[in-house]
This record gives C-alpha cells, sequence and structure tokens, in this order.
C-alpha cells in the first residue's frame, strides 16, 4: 500500500526549477512523497539544469518537460509553485491540496558565458534544495 502523500511542483516551463525540485524532493524523501513536476506552458528540460543536478549526485537527465494539463484530475497533498507566474495561473485541483508558493528567479533568464550561467543554476538549485530539506523535514505525516 502506498502511503506515501503526493506532490505537484509547477513552474512555467517546467525547464528548471520545477524539474530541479522534483529531483532534489524525491532524492530527501522520495519514501515519504510521491513527486511530479509540470509546467503552465512546457517547453524543454534546460541541459545546465541537468548539468547542476548532476554535481550533487541526482539525475534528471531522463526528465521531460510536462503539462500542468496532464495532472489536472488527478488530487494532490500539496501544489507547490515555485514562480510567481504559475502561482497566479495554476489551475483548480480536486481535493483539498496546500497550495505552497515559493518565488525563485528563473536561472534560463540568466546572460553570460557557459560557467556564469552554470553559477545561477547552481545558485537556484541550492535555493531550492534548501527550502525543500527545510519543508520536507516538518511536513511529516
Amino acid at each position: 500500500m502506498n502511503n506515501r502523500q503526493r506532490v505537484l511542483i509547477l513552474c512555467t516551463g517546467n525547464s528548471a526549477r520545477s524539474q530541479m525540485a522534483e529531483g532534489i524532493l524525491r532524492h530527501v524523501a522520495g519514501e515519504r512523497f510521491e513527486v511530479h513536476s509540470a509546467g503552465i506552458s512546457p517547453s524543454q528540460l534546460r541541459p545546465e539544469a541537468v548539468a547542476v543536478m548532476r554535481e550533487i549526485g541526482i539525475d534528471i537527465s531522463n526528465h521531460q518537460s510536462k503539462s500542468v494539463e496532464e495532472f489536472i484530475d488527478q488530487q494532490f497533498d500539496y501544489i507547490i509553485t515555485v514562480c510567481d507566474n504559475a502561482n497566479e495561473t495554476c489551475p483548480a485541483f480536486p481535493g483539498t491540496a496546500e497550495r505552497i508558493h515559493w518565488s525563485f528567479d528563473d536561472p534560463a533568464a540568466a546572460q553570460g558565458s557557459d560557467e556564469q550561467r552554470l553559477e545561477v543554476f547552481r545558485s537556484s538549485r541550492n535555493q531550492i534544495r534548501d527550502r525543500l530539506e527545510q519543508w520536507s523535514s516538518k511536513s511529516i505525516n
């Protein structure tokens, strides 16, 4: 019997922030949570997100950007939005999911050299990891 709580993590493109959050939450608390991510306007998984997650031992290379529409009729215990756009345009879901909003800057908007962009992705990853580790340690059944 699966007693894990269901979590949906949303952002605009499901290309970086929500993908990193999905990978991190599965890694730190996957035994307690069934984790999914999606986007309001899905695009493509950013290679920089894959690279910075690999640096901390989490492989998200097989993830794909998904539309929130794929999950619209499903029930979740938590809906976590990681950008303001997703928070403002998040559709209603059935059930009594707790809505949580954390606004992280979009690392995909970073300019500069490859290394400069990777540094922005690392910063986003670290912020997301810190928030999820803190949250998941408090979200006991």
